[in-house]
């Protein structure tokens, strides 16, 4: 079987999450490429972690510009040669002219790679500075996301933004921004991290609402467990998105007011937190949790635990083959 005839067959995020069984709400993990070898060992601690809890899919990340282009390529590719998990592929348009997001698209499928998460992608330097075109490349997602699917039979995913992405004026043109996306071929989205379960909840009703076909489509939502203020301070910042007061009074609260953050009170609420949110999202009917795990397998493991999320993996025919202190 040829590298491409096998990425045909692999199972898709959305036939992962229809694979559920037992009642359960299915969970996946998203994890960055390392950039050193001690990192590349710590991130396969966490891999084998997380493959003992048999998590829907996992994903892997893909640096601003395609700064970690060729790593991200390869340790994807090892995650489908080498473990039972389903391994999807982020892919940006940012710094990349068609011809090289063309390759990018190839060089997945020859490693077994049919699952893509398409995303415009922020700025080098500065993710929330100015978005410039590159001159052979794509403007938007939505034509990233026609490219792909042009080149062959792969899975889709997309971005979505329970709050509005910084970019979009206002919630409606966010909102036909997600629904053009998903009507060029995306399978699913999924979103952001966010902190108000409502948002989410409001994000799902304005895409049913614009597009009932479309808004049928899984969006699944995004967790990251805070184990530091330090930490998701800069996620934020990063992001572009906002901690809502509430979360802000919490964290506050656990670090104490000496000169140093008390991190296991900070932890306990992150975890606290995190479990929280999912529990109302899985009683919401959301699809599944995707957590951003930051390659680290512990805090992200307890959430798991807590809400019951680890099983057995699910039978499914033509499937592909093949603890940290945070």
């Amino acid at each position: 079987m040829t590298e491409r005839s096998r990425a045909s067959r692999t199972p898709s995020v959305v036939d992962r999450l229809a694979a559920a069984t037992h009642g359960r709400v299915p969970f996946s993990v998203e994890f960055s490429p390392p950039r050193d070898q001690a990192g590349e060992d710590r991130l396969w601690r966490t891999v084998r972690a997380f493959e003992q809890m048999h998590p829907a899919f996992v994903s892997m990340t893909y640096g601003a510009g395609g700064s970690t282009r060729d790593r991200t390529v390869r340790v994807t590719g090892d995650l489908a040669d080498s473990t039972t998990l389903v391994p999807v592929a982020h892919l940006t348009a940012v710094g990349h002219s068609v011809a090289e997001l063309r390759s990018m698209v190839g060089a997945y499928a020859d490693r077994g790679i049919a699952n893509i998460l398409v995303l415009r992608g922020d700025p080098p330097g500065d993710p929330l500075g100015t978005w410039e075109k590159h001159p052979e490349g794509v403007e938007y997602a939505e034509d990233l996301v026609r490219l792909v699917k042009d080149l062959g039979d792969f899975h889709v995913g997309v971005a979505s933004f329970p709050g509005g992405h910084h970019r979009s004026p206002t919630l409606e043109d966010d909102t036909r921004f997600l629904v053009g996306k998903l009507r060029a071929g995306a399978d699913y989205s999924i979103t952001q991290m966010f902190w108000d379960v409502d948002d989410y909840l409001r994000l799902r009703d304005r895409v049913a609402a614009y597009d009932p076909e479309q808004g049928a489509k899984p969006i699944i939502p995004e967790i990251m467990p805070i184990t530091s203020i330090r930490s998701i301070e800069r996620a934020v910042e990063l992001s572009g998105s906002e901690l809502p007061a509430s979360v802000r009074a919490r964290l506050a609260a656990a670090a104490g007011t000496g000169s140093e953050e008390d991190r296991a009170a900070v932890r306990a609420v992150g975890i606290d937190l995190a479990t929280e949110m999912g529990e109302r999202l899985i009683a919401e009917g959301a699809p599944g949790l995707h957590f951003i795990t930051l390659n680290f397998a512990k805090a992200t493991s307890e959430v798991v635990a807590n809400l019951g999320l680890a099983r057995p993996a699910p039978a499914m025919t033509g499937s592909a083959t093949g603890v940290e202190n945070a």
